[in-house]
């Protein structure tokens, strides 16, 4: 597995803080984020569980350009 550094949350000071990867090797994306807190994986659990394998984590709105770069990144070459 290579991953390729996207960017972590640009409001932070770079330490422990919500980071984005692109998997090249599958395209995967690969997310760090925040934990969720009780009542947001409650919330979730409405639509099914929630195996041991996963987890519900949260990213601020202030990375959609970093999401969107990665899935470009994952996406390959575009004619912009």
């Amino acid at each position: 597995m290579t991953l390729r550094f996207i960017a972590k949350d640009p409001n932070t000071n770079g330490d422990n803080c919500p980071t984005v990867w692109v998997d090249e090797a599958t395209k995967d994306l690969v997310i760090q984020g925040w934990k969720a807190d009780d009542e947001t994986e409650r919330e979730c659990l409405e639509t099914g569980s929630i195996p041991d394998t996963e987890a519900v984590v949260r990213l601020p709105a202030r990375m959609m350009a970093v999401i969107r770069e990665a899935c470009d990144v994952a996406d390959g070459p575009a004619v912009r």
